[in-house]
């Protein structure tokens, strides 16, 4: 079948009683077993019965199975939110005195997790320019479990050659790690361009409509050691997702094709336009011809660009003025909802952190980043040409 069909049409693991179209909600907390036996090998996991919903719960499973089909990965781990995934996969990875080699230009949470949560614990994080092969090379040990990368960096939309991070990665005896969350996982293959775990903020395009958080760790070629220690996590942690999360975001998975075909023509669109308002000094999209990683994003993400933009303005006084005088357009975080949302990364998602970090973030104080959604962009635009107007 193809993506769009596997989408919408993926068998249960078990027949529902009633022949529900929609896998039905399981709100339960424990399940009864038929005999002893049984009770044991659902515990120990010899056979794939639900035991506890802390772990395992039916209407999850069913939503794991269906990007485990989309994706073509081993194992898919359903979690929380997007940094649960995260969290819980390079805890699950890596080991007090090992390290991560990875990008100064992370989203902000990222970046803290890594440099301050993580050091507590004696994991190092080794900030390098992951565009620089020979530097990532350099920063490579015999303790480093893995590289990790975003396929587009936020908000700067760096991006990243995955197959050359993946053969060197490799080459050192270690794991590429992607945070994936700004191209769908329906749009291109991480694992054929060498990733080995695919992280994602199921909370962006797939819940549809900012309805639900949640992520995912998508298992192409982690190996036994990390699905046994995932397991451990999951079982340990408890940041497994909810199975009304994974409801509504099984819904958002049938209709992800659809909305993410309109959101990025949409922000194709707006960024061509917004060249044309003198108040914007850059306009910073990886679909735009001239963008220095527009020729990369086309060969990986099969020429498809995502739905964020984001612009310069003249000052940070400037991009407050513009802010304050959206009507349409939402001062709101998140990305990818039905709604273009607009926000200042430097005040708000970095907001605490100093200057001299936000200068080696290269987190420009003069930025607004927008997420574009599913409007006219007629009226987007009128919108962002008024709010710049004095």
């Amino acid at each position: 079948m193809k993506t769009k069909t596997k989408a919408i049409h993926s068998l249960y693991q078990s027949k529902d009683a009633y022949g529900a179209l929609a896998m039905p909600v399981y709100h339960t907390d424990a399940y009864e077993f038929e005999n002893a036996e049984i009770m044991s090998d659902a515990f120990c996991s010899r056979v794939p019965l639900p035991d506890y919903s802390r772990v395992t719960n039916p209407t999850v499973i069913y939503f794991e199975k269906k990007i485990r089909e989309l994706t073509g990965a081993r194992h898919v781990h359903a979690l929380t939110s997007g940094m649960a995934a995260i969290c819980n996969s390079l805890l699950a990875i890596c080991g007090s005195g090992s390290n991560i080699v990875t990008s100064n230009h992370l989203f902000g949470n990222t970046w803290l997790l890594f440099s301050k949560t993580f050091a507590r614990y004696g994991i190092e994080a080794r900030f390098c320019d992951l565009c620089d092969i020979e530097a990532v090379k350099a920063s490579i040990d015999g303790k480093t479990a893995c590289v990790y990368a975003e396929i587009i960096s936020n908000p700067l939309q760096e991006v990243v050659d995955l197959k050359a991070l993946s053969d060197v990665a490799h080459e050192r005896g270690c794991l590429l790690l992607a945070d994936t969350t700004m191209i769908p996982f329906t749009r291109f293959n991480a694992g054929q361009l060498g990733v080995d775990l695919e992280l994602v903020s199921t909370t962006k395009y797939v819940s549809g409509g900012a309805s639900t958080i949640g992520g995912v760790a998508i298992d192409y070629s982690c190996g036994n050691d990390y699905e046994e220690r995932m397991q451990e996590m999951m079982l340990n942690f408890g940041a497994y997702m909810t199975p009304h999360v994974a409801y509504m975001q099984t819904l958002g998975l049938e209709n992800l094709e659809a909305r993410y075909s309109l959101e990025s023509a949409n922000t194709m669109e707006l960024a061509e336009r917004l060249r044309t308002l003198p108040a914007i000094r850059e306009v910073n999209y990886t679909g735009l011809k001239d963008n220095p990683f527009h020729e990369l994003a086309c060969r990986q993400f099969n020429d498809t660009y995502g739905a964020m933009i984001c612009i310069e303005l003249e000052s940070r006084e400037k991009c407050f003025d513009f802010l304050n005088r959206l009507k349409l357009v939402k001062r709101a975080t998140n990305l990818f909802d039905n709604r273009t949302l607009a926000i200042h990364p430097a005040s708000t998602i970095f907001g605490n952190f100093s200057k001299q970090q936000l200068h080696d973030l290269d987190v420009s104080e003069n930025c607004i980043r927008l997420s574009v959604g599913l409007e006219d962009m007629d009226d987007v635009f009128e919108d962002i040409r008024q709010a710049l107007t004095d």
